[in-house]
């Protein structure tokens, strides 16, 4: 085995052999890639900030409106917009579906729901929940 030394005038740097590593992993460590952070799930705090915005957009009743949402607790946010023409539903009452965003830190969501009209002009939310596409 050879052993190869370089002297640097006043720099005091030196080598070591080569075959020397500056770490070693010991035989248990694992490493693995950076997983991406979790999804955040809506709460019910947020769902009632998107029922109150849905009920607000549906009771002006314009076409192609859409309602900002917005739990300063949690830090979600979204925005909710009727997606079709009024249906008669339960009780004959007018209905109508929406979407609603959902937007909490890198988590990005859409929910589906249903209401239905109910005294003075409001409405009832019958169903928020994640979007199935179809």
């Amino acid at each position: 085995m050879t052993l190869i030394l370089i002297g640097l005038s006043g720099s005091g740097c030196s080598l070591s052999r080569p075959d020397t590593a500056f770490a070693k992993m010991e035989d248990a460590e694992v490493t693995g890639a950076i997983s991406p952070p979790p999804e955040r799930e809506p709460t019910e705090g947020d769902l009632a900030f998107a029922r109150n915005a849905a009920s607000d957009v549906l009771t002006k009743g314009t076409k192609d409106s859409s309602q900002p949402w917005q739990n300063p607790q949690t830090g979600a946010r979204g925005s909710v917009t009727p997606i079709a023409q009024s249906y008669t539903g339960e009780k004959g009452r007018v209905c109508r579906d929406f979407l609603a965003s959902y937007v909490n830190g890198k988590t990005e969501r859409w929910l589906q729901g249903s209401a239905c009209r109910i005294e003075r002009g409001r409405w009832d939310i019958q169903t928020l929940k994640p979007w199935q596409q179809s």
